[in-house]
């Protein structure tokens, strides 16, 4: 069983590293990477069969795909806090030269990172053709990626979709962060999704639905549950249900903090808010 208490102690700290990391250079994306920090602690200090001697080959390893690249500051916090690299490396995000940019690449070479994400709507069609070469190869391992909800507007994760299904990608776990916000409101009042869930059912989905993302012990269950799910011919989709800008009050409720970074005070309250437990970079 894991330890929920650490667990949780890791995830104060992840948030701890983002609203440092989107201060010091008044440019990022606290919003949606608070909200996903249960998730990515979840799913690297827990479920994911992974080496931080990064191969991207990966053989035998579990993968990931973050899509909505732009929720790069809590990736790169769960990479550096899991061993892939140096933690004071966080120290030069969104700094010029730095492999931390802004959304991530790969021609820097930073560990852990297999796909550019600074377009939206591509990481599924990257995770898919990953799932088919790990099934040609015979390799049993799994392949987790995660979108914005917002993201769900790009046609091409529709015929990603559509694709996977009809494909039986079934070693595939795509997961949707629902927090129903974007960076110019509300998804409803931008483009609404309508009922998610009916829509990716019609795509021939498994779909896991209404867990609470901000709840590690619900993620670790809800990803559990999804593996049971895989291998019997149909992909699984999970509608994570979480709050943009969790953990950090002033944050929650709103789509302002999206893509807007926290004044001198603003941090002071937000680092007050989660305790240090890991050691500041």
């Amino acid at each position: 069983m894991p330890n929920i208490s650490k667990l949780n102690d890791v995830v104060s700290q992840v948030r701890r590293d983002i609203v440092r990391m989107v201060h010091a250079n008044s440019s990022g994306h606290p919003g949606g990477s608070l909200g996903c920090a249960e998730f990515f602690t979840a799913l690297y200090f827990d479920v994911m069969n992974h080496n931080t001697s990064f191969s991207m080959d990966a053989k035998g390893e579990d993968l990931f795909f973050l899509s909505n690249g732009h929720i790069s500051p809590v990736f790169y916090s769960v990479l550096a806090r899991s061993g892939y690299f140096d933690v004071a490396e966080l120290a030069t995000f969104r700094k010029l030269n730095s492999r931390l940019q802004g959304h991530p690449t790969t021609h820097e070479g930073l560990e852990g990172i297999r796909m550019a994400s600074g377009s939206l709507g591509q990481g599924l069609s990257n995770a898919i053709g990953a799932a088919l070469t790990k099934k040609l190869n015979k390799d049993n391992s799994m392949v987790y990626s995660l979108h914005g909800d917002g993201e769900l507007q790009e046609g091409q994760v529709w015929e990603a979709f559509m694709y996977a299904a009809a494909k039986n990608v079934d070693n595939l776990i795509a997961t949707i962060d629902y927090n129903q916000k974007q960076i110019d409101g509300s998804i409803d009042d931008v483009l609404p999704m309508g009922n998610l869930s009916a829509k990716l059912k019609a795509f021939d989905w498994i779909v896991l639905e209404e867990f609470q993302g901000n709840d590690i012990e619900s993620v670790i269950h809800t990803l559990a549950r999804a593996k049971e799910l895989s291998g019997h011919g149909k992909p699984v989709v999970i509608i994570m249900h979480t709050e943009m800008g969790n953990g950090v009050d002033y944050m929650m409720g709103t789509h302002k903090w999206h893509g807007s970074a926290p004044n001198d005070e603003e941090l002071k309250s937000a680092l007050v808010q989660n305790a240090e437990t890991l050691g500041d970079y």
